[in-house]
């Protein structure tokens, strides 16, 4: 690790990490992993959804990694929960495979990000470190499918505006350019430099924007900008 990574790991606390999965081998092999990275600190660990609430009451952790099937509460059921008590808490599912029906209601729950268990290590941590940016935890192919399929369940279960949506819309010129760039899938950083301002400028676009829509994280601004017909797909 360079010098300057070292330098800013150990300028800031640690993310403090709960570990949720039925299975004791993978838990304790994700533990050893995080003991690598001094900018993670794994707190806990849960077995089920219900220890994974009575756990993050107690422990207050910053990151939740969630199991998606696990007996008796369900990482989906436990994301609800813990996101209803505890919305500052960032919970990122983790699945077998990337088709799994449940990742569309986890997110509408609020988590955070989606990632698939047998992701090389590096590009997990990537995605983990994305997160402290204001970004989501899913890969770039992984989150047009997901707006692509909530746009699709919102034309199915919402009748369509008989105006235009963008004539009601409530953001900012400046706020819609950065809308088009989230439906397309683009980081922060990506968007700051198409549009010329900083990557603090694009999240405070982004709070702006999750304020006036009334949403919990980007995935549900690119659907919601699709279904009322915001933006275009493309």
């Amino acid at each position: 690790m360079p010098d300057s990574q070292v330098r800013n790991a150990g300028s800031r606390e640690p993310t403090k990490v709960l570990l949720v999965d039925d299975h004791a081998l993978f838990r304790k092999g994700m533990t050893a992993m995080f003991a690598c990275r001094p900018s993670f600190e794994v707190v806990g660990e849960a077995s089920d959804g219900f220890e994974a609430l009575e756990k993050a009451r107690r422990l207050r952790p910053d990151l939740i990694l969630m199991d998606v099937h696990m007996p008796g509460c369900n990482g989906m059921q436990a994301t609800k929960l813990i996101k209803r008590e505890m919305p500052e808490v960032k919970v990122v599912m983790l699945t077998v495979s990337d088709e799994d029906e449940y990742l569309f209601e986890a997110v509408k729950y609020g988590a955070q990000g989606y990632l698939v268990k047998t992701l090389d290590p590096r590009e997990m941590f990537g995605l983990l470190d994305d997160l402290s940016r204001g970004e989501a935890a899913i890969s770039r192919s992984m989150a047009a499918r997901i707006i692509a399929e909530f746009s699709r369940r919102f034309r199915r279960e919402h009748k369509p505006q008989i105006s235009g949506g963008a004539s009601r819309c409530p953001l900012t010129h400046r706020e819609m350019e950065v809308l088009i760039f989230v439906t397309r899938g683009a980081t922060n950083k990506e968007i700051a430099g198409e549009l010329g301002i900083t990557e603090n400028t694009v999240k405070n676009h982004l709070r702006n924007i999750l304020e006036k829509l009334h949403l919990e994280n980007r995935v549900q601004v690119a659907a919601y900008a699709l279904r009322e017909g915001l933006v275009r797909p493309t």
